[in-house]
């Protein structure tokens, strides 16, 4: 099957081409009919799956078919996202693949100077792509018309209930018209996700690309068990022996992060962190470097890794486990992108056992352990616990609930509220390397 049997006009099908884009994913194959045809969806895609396209392409050619009225463009189309390097990204799409069209858009995201998106704004859009915070920012001051919107797309809805976000959804949902299309887009379907989809679509199709929480059939999986104390070695080693040229490395905190980082540069891996305390300037380099392989090792954190799209990247270490273990899933699906081979390793100490479980009871499907010479774990160890993943190399319970970035009283996280004198916490940088570029940035809140 080619794009041109999916009902696309000619100037979308030549963006696509433009892009070197040939033939649909299945999710694009199932959600760009549906989508064309007016109707909502329940989409569950892994990343890498291509839904992005899958809603960006039907999306531009139903605002394209419908021109807006005489005077000033007015925002007809909103698609949300839980941290900007994804909202960058599905920027860079909507920019690419409406090239041709007379249409215009714009990110909006926290961590940045506000005027400019004011600006932008202020001489109308027609597709806004934004995070939750910042949006609510700007409809605070009356900077943007949220009661014309036509189609919604909420993408990776899962991680924004996890960052805390479904207050400010649900602010968000009840400023837009009653009569307008709903595309939800999903890795993973919790509970939450389950109650926000009755609560928001109208006869939704369900399409599922693939079985529910389980981890890519292109990335191969591996456990070595280490103890605590040794995990940077250990990765040393690896990244060293088996002179892994690029790998990813996810670690629970942010001073954690740093810390990997720092000692893996003193170990003669170049390396950098990437995290929501980083500026917009050094998480663009860290991402640039790594892209361009003068970055051998990006350490990050799992909001801060939301959104990195790297063609065929080979590696992927989980040198902490998650609390939560659909996080597994994010972070493997980094790697094994688009039918390419790609391999998760993770280091496990006594301490994560019982995440190990967790983990594995969600994928369905038991993780190859291999322990790795010279770095037996030392049975005598007793497991210790980590409080909220904060604490010593290693896992530990406690995980948080899905709203645990949520403030008491049902306010806004606190990775998304503004810190002294307006300024909001930087978090992020660009995403994706074969995105095209041109797109006005200015962006939302969040972050770790």
């Amino acid at each position: 099957m080619s794009f041109d049997t999916l009902g696309l006009s000619a100037a979308v099908l030549r963006a696509v081409a433009e892009q070197g884009y040939t033939e649909p994913t299945p999710i694009q194959r199932q959600a760009i009919p549906v989508i064309l045809a007016g109707g909502d969806i329940l989409a569950g895609a892994q990343t890498g799956t291509g839904k992005t396209a899958g809603f960006t392409l039907p999306l531009l050619q139903l605002l394209n078919a419908r021109p807006h009225a005489g005077g000033r463009r007015h925002v007809r189309a909103l698609i949300l996202a839980p941290t900007r390097e994804l909202a960058a990204q599905v920027g860079d799409s909507v920019a690419a693949y409406g090239r041709h069209l007379p249409l215009k858009s714009a990110v909006i995201f926290g961590g940045v100077g506000i005027n400019p998106q004011i600006a932008t704004l202020r001489r109308g859009v027609d597709i806004l792509i934004a995070t939750p915070g910042r949006l609510l920012d700007h409809v605070a001051q009356k900077n943007v018309d949220l009661s014309r919107i036509e189609i919604l797309v909420l993408d990776e809805a899962d991680r924004m209930l996890d960052m805390g976000f479904i207050h400010d959804i649900r602010r968000i949902l009840a400023l837009l018209p009653k009569q307008r299309q709903n595309l939800l887009f999903s890795a993973t379907f919790p509970d939450e996700i389950k109650r926000l989809a009755d609560s928001l679509l109208r006869d939704p199709a369900l399409i599922e690309v693939a079985r529910r929480n389980t981890a890519a059939e292109t990335v191969t999986q591996t456990i070595h068990p280490v103890d605590r104390t040794r995990k940077r070695e250990l990765l040393s080693y690896l990244i060293g022996s088996r002179n892994w040229r690029q790998v990813l490395v996810f670690t629970r905190t942010k001073h954690g992060a740093d810390r990997l980082a720092r000692q893996l540069e003193s170990d003669g891996i170049r390396c950098a962190a990437i995290h929501g305390n980083k500026s917009q300037g050094a998480r663009t380099r860290a991402l640039a470097d790594f892209k361009q392989g003068t970055v051998r090792a990006l350490v990050a954190t799992d909001i801060a890794a939301r959104g990195i799209d790297i063609d065929q990247l080979p590696h992927v270490v989980n040198f902490e486990l998650p609390n939560v273990p659909e996080d597994y899933v994010h972070r493997i699906g980094r790697t094994g992108r688009a039918g390419n081979e790609g391999a998760a390793v993770s280091l496990v100490c006594v301490d994560e056992l019982k995440l190990l479980q967790d983990i594995e009871r969600v994928i369905k499907r038991p993780i190859p352990r291999e322990v790795v010479p010279g770095y037996e774990p030392d049975p005598s160890i007793k497991p210790e616990p980590i409080l909220n993943g904060r604490g010593a190399s290693g896992g530990g319970r406690n995980p948080p609930s899905r709203s645990a970035g949520q403030r008491p009283g049902g306010g806004r996280p606190a990775h998304d509220r503004p810190s002294g004198g307006g300024r909001h916490r930087p978090q992020g940088g660009r995403p994706g390397t074969s995105r095209p570029q041109g797109m006005h940035r200015s962006g939302s809140r969040g972050g770790a």
